[in-house]
């Protein structure tokens, strides 16, 4: 089958705006540039933040758009056009690699080729270095940069109150006008659409034509190179390639699948907002829509061509439909779609009968080749374009690194998503010794609140850091406290590596917890132990929404709950909808079964009512955020590894610091 598209046939001035870019011969490398930015900033020396991070910021983009240039430069260089055996094949396939490789050391030069950590890359795409540079050129007295700074970071981190606030700030001081407030990350196809859509909405339909038009052109071109970033190193965490013995196609197979899928994405990606999860509804179609109404004022001819385009996408919209004749009764004639939207449909047509294909391909071999507790746990609904959803079966469950932890149930069983329900991440004997720990810890509830959540149950935990505390001061076991840590960073490591998260995952939160019947309180109890809610967001059942926006811990990713026993009655987790009444799925907690779960509205969660007995669990969250890690859990890792490190000694070294309330 010829998969190959001629872009450049498409898409010229797309190609030649890409291709014909000014480059540089060299970069210093933007990680290194941001290292710099940030110890001045420690340094309180604020000119040089503003320098190394405006230069940080400049490589960055620079880097990006010099991979963008090359590969879609190499690709047109060396086609496939002639190929008609392997050697061919191969051989346009090393000429392509050379040629991205000696293009992108041309551009940037050798010190900006290293691979960059996912830390820092994450900072980039979270726009952190535009913290750092409002916070700057406040020092500095620039107001007007501080303020374009701002405004850039809060468009990604709507959910930061203190950004809002200096927000406000700036826009009381003297001399900031409303100019000044710029997103300086503004992706060009979303800015012209939204300006389009205001002079639309005033009935400027001349100006609208104008701003949509070209949102369509800068969407092509986002498009374009969003798919050339896809073509980097795959990551393939869920394999090991020690084990890896996979043959020359199947290998292939595996790559070129996963950089189809990352290309299918895109149309998911330039329809997200900065800061925002989820993609503008119908987002490309829209324009055609819009362009269909406003040349109807004047062009009919273009309006029914933009009309015949947004069928393309929508063939069944009656509404549409009727606006389609009315324009070719007018006219008398017929127009087709605009050619660009046609290759695109086609494109996207093409590559779903691919991926499923290579689904199917990466289910067999995953099923053969690799080891029980490391096979694909679900098929998955994925919508890979437009219009299209497909039904893939790919591996979403990772390996569970520990050779003795079970999968029970993955997100199909549980009639969800970035659901699973594992068994035998603890042994009996860690179950009895931690539940003895909470036992002897009883007391603090949550935040001092003894019954937090009902006042039929007794809410007791204890944080690692506190475990740690008293361990110290000899009021619990030691050895105890240490487990309570082991144990948490266990089921971390389990849940990083079953979602196959590409980045660190990191804690934000850890409760040792109990939940205990009040004796005499029991009797025509219908409420929940735990009421139905969702970790990083504010349910709305109501509304069926979920809203991603303080109070709520909007920066939790992910959740996990690690159970020490079963003998009691009720307490059952239970998944609904966001209605927060119909159950999906219901758990009954036993000593090491764990249910992990993504922490947002799509998997709201609650606890029934303990009727009886007592309810004992390891509760985590987790971020993939570096900046909100736990800080009290960073404090225990200096004690952990302090402990190593004079596991030699009989005892503590007592100038250890493990006040609780200290702030790193």
């Amino acid at each position: 089958m010829d998969v190959h598209f001629s872009i450049g046939s498409i898409l010229p001035i797309v190609l030649q705006s890409l291709l014909l870019s000014s480059s540089y011969g060299s970069l210093e490398p933007f990680d290194l540039l941001y290292n710099n930015a940030v110890e001045a900033f420690y340094r309180s020396e604020y000119e040089d933040v503003v320098r190394f991070m405006e230069g940080a910021l400049s490589s960055y983009a620079e880097v990006r758009q010099s991979k963008v240039r090359c590969r879609i430069g190499c690709q047109d260089q060396h086609r496939f056009d002639s190929v008609s055996t392997d050697l061919q094949f191969f051989d346009v396939v090393l000429k392509r690699a050379s040629c991205q490789n000696e293009c992108i050391e041309e551009k940037v030069g050798t010190q900006s080729m290293h691979k960059v950590s996912e830390d820092v890359i994450q900072d980039f795409n979270r726009r952190i270095p535009y913290n750092y540079l409002q916070l700057a050129y406040q020092k500095l007295k620039h107001s007007d940069k501080a303020a374009a700074a701002a405004h850039t970071y809060f468009q990604a981190n709507p959910e930061h109150v203190e950004m809002d606030q200096n927000l406000e700030q700036y826009k009381a001081l003297e001399g900031t006008d409303l100019d000044h407030f710029v997103d300086r990350e503004a992706r060009p196809h979303q800015r012209s659409f939204s300006a389009g859509v205001k002079l639309y909405d005033s009935g400027d339909y001349e100006g609208a034509i104008a701003m949509f038009e070209e949102a369509l052109q800068e969407y092509y071109k986002a498009d374009v190179e969003c798919r050339a970033l896809c073509l980097g190193p795959q990551r393939f965490e869920e394999q090991d390639h020690l084990l890896y013995r996979y043959s020359l196609s199947e290998l292939i197979s595996d790559h070129f699948t996963q950089v189809l899928y990352c290309e299918h994405e895109c149309v998911r990606d330039l329809a997200v907002r900065p800061g925002r999860l989820s993609p503008m509804e119908n987002y490309l179609p829209l324009h055609y829509d819009y362009l269909q109404f406003a040349y109807f004022q004047s062009e009919c001819p273009h309006a029914l061509e933009c009309a015949q385009s947004y069928l393309l996408f929508h063939e069944a919209d009656d509404f549409m439909t009727d606006n389609v004749e009315y324009y070719q009764e007018t006219l008398g004639r017929d127009l087709r779609p605009r050619e660009n939207a046609e290759w695109y449909l086609r494109r996207h047509k093409l590559e779903t009968e691919l991926l499923v294909i290579g689904s199917e391909n990466l289910r067999v071999e995953f099923t053969e080749g690799m080891q029980d507790n490391m096979l694909p746990n679900r098929c998955v609904c994925v919508s890979l374009s437009l219009c299209v959803c497909v039904c893939l079966c790919v591996c979403v469950g990772g390996p569970l690194v520990y050779d003795n932890v079970q999968l029970v149930q993955d997100s199909l069983a549980l009639n969800g998503s970035q659901r699973v329900l594992l068994d035998n991440v603890l042994t009996v004997e860690e179950c009895a010794e931690l539940k003895h720990l909470t036992v002897t810890m009883a007391g603090d509830g949550y935040r001092g609140k003894t019954s937090p959540h009902t006042p039929n149950e007794r809410f007791e935990g204890a944080t690692v850091l506190k475990a740690l505390q008293y361990g110290y001061e000899g009021r619990v076991p030691l050895k105890s406290a240490r487990l309570f840590y082991d144990v948490s960073e266990r089921a971390r490591r389990v849940i990083e590596s079953y979602f196959l998260l590409n980045s660190t995952l990191h804690f934000s939160y850890t409760h040792l917890v109990c939940r205990t019947a009040i004796t005499g309180q029991q009797d025509h109890r219908n409420d929940l132990s735990h009421p139905i809610h969702a970790d990083n967001c504010l349910l709305d059942p109501e509304a069926n929404e979920c809203w991603k926006e303080p109070p709520a811990y909007t920066y939790r990713d992910y959740s996990a709950l690690l159970y020490l026993n079963g003998d009691f009655e009720g307490g059952e987790f239970i998944f609904t909808e966001m209605d927060a009444k119909t159950v999906t799925a219901q758990v009954k907690p036993k000593c090491g079964r764990m249910v992990g779960f993504s922490s947002g509205g799509e998997n709201p969660h609650g606890v029934r009512a303990v009727t009886r007995g007592q309810r004992c669990a390891v509760a985590m969250w987790f971020t993939l955020d570096p900046l909100f890690r736990e800080l009290e859990r960073l404090q225990a890792d200096e004690v952990i590894q302090a402990l190593d490190n004079q596991s030699s000694q009989s005892h503590w070294d007592t100038s250890l610091n493990i006040n609780p309330k200290d702030e790193l």
